[in-house]
């Protein structure tokens, strides 16, 4: 299905989530049967882990220690620190090219460590596995890189870290449709990507990322130049993904309505962490000042390896 999937060097899946995999798996036309005798187990069990009431307690999900790592040759992260916690949502804030977004993909394994220590769920990033415990979001691109595709067959490959080239079940199919549901596309599930609105292409990267059930969700500047309507559709979504035990991980410029759901705020600056706590008060219409909106950031252009993009 790589031929739905975006196709910048910023949005690769992990290999062990492509796969060579085709784009009949979107479809609903396979009829084989579910052979699991709890067709929503996965979706229901994962993730319980209290929801707001245990946010910030236990394991980290996220541990970058130390992190130091360039693009293009030029230093942007100098020993960044970086914890998120079960049912933590963590905003990343900054000026441009503070390293908000080459922090992120460094989580991701798309961009590689120069320095420093990455764990997830516990485990060293080099013995990282479980892809599908985490739903992505990348910053700005169209939710299938110009290709023809679906909007049911770009969020079906969220379900290819689970089942590779196995054919889609019946759990898979309403696994997507409840995706769907959530950011309000399953009316639109057989229209073309490319018909649609930029505040409708990221509820469709949204609904990719969360038909996983992923225990962390990470976004990149999720509500930047979509409408006021989609962006209260992300608010809905991440207080619903939060209550079920999910981490957040996101990179904003503007708080908005998401504001109230932030538990910590980390501040770059230079590459360094200015600051890790509450969310700062009184930032006006930006997250910070010096903030020009002006796309693509200074360290969005970046070398891949493995990961969940690579």
């Amino acid at each position: 299905m790589s031929a739905v999937i975006p196709t910048t060097d910023s949005d690769r899946p992990h290999p062990a989530a492509a796969g060579g995999a085709d784009r009949n798996t979107g479809r609903d036309t396979d009829e084989n049967t579910d052979q699991s005798t709890g067709e929503h187990t996965d979706e229901k069990t994962r993730g319980t882990s209290g929801g707001r009431t245990g946010s910030g307690t236990g394991a980290a999900v996220v541990g970058l220690r130390g992190a130091v790592a360039s693009v293009g040759g030029r230093p942007v992260l100098r020993g960044v620190d970086l914890t998120v916690r079960p049912g933590e949502v963590v905003a990343l804030l900054g000026a441009n090219g503070s390293g908000k977004s080459t922090t992120v993909k460094s989580v991701i394994g798309s961009v590689p460590l120069d320095g420093g220590s990455l764990e997830l769920f516990g485990r060293p990033y080099r013995k990282f596995r479980d892809w599908h415990r985490i739903g992505y979001v990348p910053q700005r691109t169209t939710a299938a890189g110009g290709v023809p595709a679906t909007v049911r067959e770009v969020v079906s490959t969220g379900r290819l870290p689970q089942h590779g080239l196995l054919p889609f079940r019946r759990k898979d199919r309403a696994a997507v449709d409840r995706a769907l549901t959530a950011v309000g596309m399953l009316d639109r599930a057989g229209d073309g990507v490319a018909h649609l609105s930029g505040g409708q292409h990221q509820r469709v990267l949204i609904a990719r990322a969360l038909v996983g059930v992923p225990d962390l969700l990470i976004m990149d500047e999720p509500m930047a130049g979509v409408d006021v309507d989609s962006q209260q559709v992300l608010a809905d979504i991440l207080r619903n993904e939060v209550e079920r035990g999910c981490a957040v991980l996101l990179v904003l410029h503007e708080l908005g309505p998401l504001e109230p759901l932030i538990d910590r705020a980390v501040v770059l600056r230079d590459g360094c962490v200015a600051h890790d706590g509450p969310p700062p008060r009184s930032v006006g219409q930006h997250a910070l000042p010096g903030h020009d909106h002006v796309h693509p950031h200074a360290d969005d252009h970046h070398r891949t390896t493995q990961g969940l993009l690579a």
